[in-house]
């Protein structure tokens, strides 16, 4: 049977994660679709996460991240690639629909507003910031005219004015998805909204109330779950931090060895059209030269063909400085007249004796007046091969650093929406496979009541009914703990029927005691079972009342009953010619016979020497030393008086006195019922207690019945 249930589970969840499979497929699409129709029309928005927000919103978050997240790198090698670095925004749009979805925002369409003002604000405002970090100020895009008339018209700050721009249009797209996804989720009836939600369950579903329930048990330190958050979190991080510096390094790197190529290609170019034998020309006629002219166009030609170059510009090097021979404009910026002496930059001065010797020097990247650049030398020769000035290149390393940063923020987003999607996987299976497993046990077992057997049954039917099928060694560890916790009921219920059985017995041997003592009394009758009965009545009718709730309660109302049948034991150390005497007793008969409460209390001590822990016994010593005090302090052994009598002693005492009025004596005739009830309403607050006296005359039919039960003709 446990096998054809689990199959069976096996068979259902199957099924599920089958339906969530194509609804998340399906939810590709739909963003493939809205991306597509979006693009095709011209609308200024994006309509690429209507299925991202239906899958999350119906199936949960998990399924939601895989279809933001596939969505992009399907995108990225059909169409855009710079959409793989925004699947972090539909993977965070995915977590915010789930999230409002559990709160049933959904389901109603006042709330819809926030949902869309916090995917807006995902989106939007997320998606603009990440936008600013991979590309700058964006210059073409949906938003990219609104960002610019802001810039512009109203003088917000560039940044400002994208995400004013890129958050107000996506309000607009997405109030569109949030009102498609609420008419689909309003289509379809609960019922089958509830077959595509998948929460990979690997035991039987627990309600929400006891998962939160089962979530605040206590912990010495840290939970199971915050341990394996943070081990996902250290492990995926590190391999992210990782992965992403050695990318930024080789990145980096190669940039600027590819850089120092192009300087060093466009300075050797540079070099290679210029007429070494002419330099000094150059420098002293300068455009009236000949060839001047020809040889800057040329120039300028090598230089505008690289947007990356910033400066050509070929120097004579001499001890006094750099004799300019060219040196291009740019932009607004004029370069230096032929025969200007430049000073050379402190950046140079490693490598200032090799230029004077016409060697050629690597690429170097400097800091000084002209900006932050990378240098490339290319040296000029003349016809017989001596070094006559140089070529040079600048690339600006400021362009470099923005490169290196946009990579940076790539890989950082690209890792980040690969971050969570893995920790969104790790979490859910260590929530359902473990987490919720090991903490459905461990509830279960604190839960677990020993009052009765019928309670003891429906805590291993509990346990059964988790169904925990992990198939792993959670599920062993399931197995072993229910046949453990099953076993154990089994030997519980052993030990209580061979308890109960022994206290039977005890019972048994303790009325055959009393019975064997009272019988020595020639007329005692049944007085040891009247008075337990009349004991047990008294104390129920107090726990009834509220009366004594700090002493009175079912077990003790049970020690009451048990302890009475040993008030008189002590009358076995007395001689039967003054236990069954017919007349009156003398003084000294009458000390005698006193002492049978305090050799009650020894011989029932000498018992708990033995079982020390005897609750009923230790009630039984106080009922056989006290049951013959009164309430005014007159009676014996010890002329207690009042509360300071033990209140079984007290509930003793009434019952005693009540049944040996009643009862036939060798020396007396019975009184009837109604005067024994009213001997005891007069003896209330001298003989009595008060309270106790008042209870038992106000139950007055439950005592004829006992004393009926029991009457002597």
């Amino acid at each position: 049977m446990m096998q054809l249930r689990k199959d069976m589970s096996d068979c259902f969840k199957h099924h599920r994660l089958v339906r969530v499979g194509l609804l998340s497929l399906i939810g590709v699409i739909l963003n493939l679709i809205g991306s597509h129709i979006a693009t095709v029309t011209g609308l200024p928005i994006f309509l690429d996460s209507i299925g991202t927000v239906l899958v999350a919103a119906v199936s949960g978050t998990l399924p939601g991240i895989a279809v933001g997240f596939f969505t992009n790198i399907f995108k990225t090698a059909t169409s855009d690639f710079s959409s793989i670095y925004y699947g972090v925004i539909n993977v965070l749009i995915a977590i915010v629909a789930s999230f409002f979805s559990r709160k049933g925002f959904f389901k109603n369409i006042m709330t819809l507003f926030a949902v869309v003002l916090s995917l807006a604000l995902v989106g939007g405002g997320l998606g603009s910031v990440l936008t600013w970090f991979l590309f700058g100020f964006a210059t073409e895009g949906i938003s990219a005219q609104l960002a610019s008339n802001l810039y512009t018209s109203f003088e917000i700050p560039m940044f400002a004015s994208q995400l004013l721009a890129d958050y107000s249009i996506d309000i607009i797209d997405k109030l569109i998805t949030v009102v498609i996804v609420f008419i689909i989720i309003k289509i379809f009836p609960d019922r089958i909204e509830e077959r595509f939600r998948y929460d990979g369950w690997q035991q039987r579903p627990i309600p929400d109330n006891i998962v939160t329930a089962m979530s605040k048990g206590g912990v010495r330190r840290i939970s199971l779950r915050t341990k394996i958050m943070l081990l996902l979190t250290v492990a995926s991080l590190l391999v992210a931090v990782v992965a992403v510096l050695i990318g930024y390094f080789l990145f980096t790197r190669a940039t600027k060895e590819d850089h120092a190529t192009l300087g060093e290609g466009v300075a050797s170019l540079a070099a290679s059209v210029i007429d070494g034998d002419r330099v000094d020309d150059f420098i002293a006629y300068g455009e009236d030269a000949e060839g001047y002219k020809e040889t800057e166009e040329r120039l300028y030609g090598i230089r505008d063909g690289s947007p990356d170059i910033q400066y050509v510009y070929v120097y004579k090097i001499e001890e006094d400085g750099c004799h300019v021979v060219f040196d291009l404009d740019t932009g607004d910026e004029k370069g230096a007249e032929p025969g200007d002496v430049i000073p050379f930059d402190e950046g140079f001065s490693e490598y200032i004796p090799a230029l004077l010797r016409g060697e050629d020097i690597p690429s170097l990247i400097t800091d000084d007046s002209y900006g932050w650049l990378l240098t490339a030398y290319s040296p000029v020769y003349d016809s017989d091969g001596n070094t006559v000035c140089y070529a040079a290149a600048d690339i600006s390393m400021q362009q470099l650093a923005t490169e290196s940063h946009s990579f940076l923020a790539k890989q950082v987003s690209l890792f980040t929406g690969f971050f969570i999607l893995v920790m969104a996987v790790g979490l859910w299976l260590a929530e359902y496979g473990i987490i919720y497993p090991v903490n459905s046990m461990a509830f279960t077992a604190k839960a677990f009541a020993y009052d009765s057997e019928e309670v003891r049954e429906e805590n291993v039917d509990m346990i059964k009914k988790l169904d925990i099928h992990t198939g792993d060694e959670i599920e062993n560890l399931y197995g072993a703990f229910s046949k453990t916790t099953a076993d154990s009921m089994e030997y519980v219920h052993d030990i209580q029927t061979k308890t109960e059985q022994i206290n039977k017995m005890q019972t048994g041997l303790i009325f055959v005691l009393a019975d064997m003592v009272e019988n020595r009394d020639k007329v005692t009758g049944d007085h040891i079972k009247k008075t337990s009965a009349y004991v047990e009545l008294i104390g129920k009718k107090l726990k009834e009342r509220g009366l004594f709730t700090d002493y009175v309660t079912d077990e003790y109302i049970e020690y009451l009953r048990d302890s009475a049948p040993l008030h008189d034991v002590g009358k076995i150390t007395i001689t039967d010619l003054i236990l069954n005497k017919d007349g009156k007793l003398t003084d000294e008969e009458y000390a005698i016979m006193k002492s049978h409460t305090t050799a009650g209390r020894k011989v029932i001590e000498q018992v708990m020497e033995k079982v020390p822990d005897s609750q009923y016994l230790r009630m039984a010593a106080n009922m056989a030393n006290f049951h013959h005090e009164r309430w005014d302090g007159k009676g014996y052994p010890e002329g207690r008086k009042g509360d300071e009598i033990p209140l079984s002693a007290r509930i003793m005492t009434i019952a005693d006195v009540f049944d040996a009025l009643v009862s036939r004596r060798s020396y007396k005739k019975p009184f009837t019922f109604d005067q024994a009830m009213k001997m005891i309403e007069e003896g209330a607050g001298t003989q009595f207690d008060p309270v106790i006296a008042k209870i038992f005359i106000e139950s007055r039919e439950d005592v004829k019945k006992i004393a009926d039960d029991f009457y002597e003709d």
